[in-house]
């Protein structure tokens, strides 16, 4: 009576869980678009391009002249005069007018910080392409994760519904003397196992659907439409090692990087050069009441030459720390092609392996079905024993867990290598 009512609370749960009849159902791609519109790691990539625009609009700022406009208003208690009657204060003055400024370095460092604010635009799109990648495999992941997590609990389900029926034959031949309370009580144990991990694999279906929630935003009553990918050649590591090399967003992300700093040198280099400014200002003054030096109206301009001669080493170590950050992004660049390579490979080697067990396993699960349906036949005529009944029913049990696992690797695998290769998106058809 304590397994049936186990029983029924299993089927509750897995009743509760079934997805309405009005569901929404989602293709793979369906959930890369619903995912890459409500992601907020998209989004903040998203941002990091503006602020490089902005960045590079205030590099720009700094070739274009500024123009000031002033005015100052002064009011005296009284005037004076000096004693010849020349006034040296007046009651009140006023004076306004604009001026135009332009300063720059002789190194032209200013067209410097230019260069590297549009690479650093360049860097930001790459590191957007590189988020989105990593975003849909993981969307990816997770689609998969759910579908191999509902294949479990089908197969957990399969196997509830084996033993319960063993359950029933072991009991009844107890009845009849045929066999021991002692296998009525193995038979007892395994089905409790068997729903007990029906029960683990529920909640395993419930975590993991909540993850794929929360990648995607989709609404709870989802369901999935399954689709398998496969890939007819085998992995050529050459190519899409050459491959990854030429269109892996991340590879060119780190490249610009490694120009940037190299920039990055030329203008803390330009610090050593002397700056010059260049000036224009219109003048106008007023003031009550009018001395005769009063200068109403003025034009003029002027040029200034600048050159620190000593600021303490301040100079000299910004170069030095310009030039390490070279070296690390250079090192940092090559350790990242180091890495993709063995990233590639290790995707291929994968892929290859699952792809050639999946027959074996394949072959695996008919043999174990056909040996337990045939050891359940020879139980039934009492030509089978009970540990031959549990040894077939493990053997089917381990075959379709291992084939629907290595199935849905398989086609995370695919997309691995695809990943790895920097063809991911392009695969996908992810709209930019």
């Amino acid at each position: 009576m304590r397994n049936f009512l186990s029983y029924v609370a299993v089927l509750i749960i897995l009743f509760s869980m079934a997805p309405s009849s009005a569901a929404r159902e989602y293709s793979l791609n369906d959930l890369y678009q619903q995912a890459l519109k409500s992601s907020e790691k998209i989004e903040l990539a998203k941002e990091n391009i503006y602020i490089a625009q902005m960045n590079k609009n205030k590099a720009w700022s700094l070739l274009i002249p500024r123009l000031t406009a002033y005015g100052t208003y002064n009011w005296f208690t009284e005037d004076k005069y000096t004693l010849t009657g020349m006034l040296i204060q007046p009651e009140e003055s006023a004076t306004w007018g604009a001026r135009v400024d332009q300063a720059f370095s002789l190194s032209a460092r200013e067209l410097d910080a230019l260069s590297f604010a549009g690479d650093s635009i360049t860097k930001s799109e790459y590191d957007l392409d590189n988020a989105k990648s990593d975003f849909v495999f993981g969307v990816a992941a997770s689609f998969y994760d759910v579908l191999k997590t509902q294949k479990a609990l089908d197969i957990a389900n399969a196997n509830v519904e084996r033993l319960t029926q063993y359950h029933r034959f072991v009991e009844t031949r107890v009845k009849v003397g045929e066999l021991t309370k002692t296998a009525l009580l193995r038979a007892q144990g395994e089905l409790s196992g068997a729903q007990a991990e029906c029960l683990r694999a529920s909640n395993a279906l419930q975590l993991a659907r909540a993850t794929l929630i929360r990648f995607t935003g989709v609404e709870q009553d989802f369901q999935l439409k399954d689709e398998q990918v496969s890939s007819p050649e085998a992995c050529e590591l050459d190519s899409l090692r050459q491959s990854a090399f030429e269109a892996r967003a991340d590879l060119k992300s780190y490249d610009v990087q490694t120009r940037m700093a190299g920039q990055q040198v030329t203008y803390a280099r330009g610090a050593f050069w002397p700056s010059v400014g260049l000036f224009a200002i219109y003048n106008r003054a007023d003031q009550d009441p009018v001395g005769a030096t009063l200068n109403k109206e003025s034009v003029f301009g002027g040029v200034s030459l600048t050159f620190p001669f000593f600021e303490g080493g301040l100079r000299m170590a910004e170069y030095k720390e310009a030039v390490a950050k070279e070296r690390q992004a250079r090192l940092a660049f090559d350790d990242l092609k180091k890495s993709v390579d063995i990233e590639l490979k290790a995707a291929c080697l994968d892929l290859d392996t699952l792809k050639g067990s999946l027959k074996f396993l394949e072959d695996q699960q008919t043999f174990a079905r056909d040996n337990y349906n045939a050891v359940m036949k020879q139980f039934e005529n009492g030509l089978a024993t009970s540990l031959d009944v549990m040894d077939a029913n493990t053997l089917l049990l381990t075959a379709d867990r291992d084939l629907a696992k290595a199935l849905y690797n398989y086609q995370i695998a695919y997309l691995m290598v695809k990943k790895s290769s920097g063809a991911l998106l392009k695969f996908i058809n992810v709209n930019h």
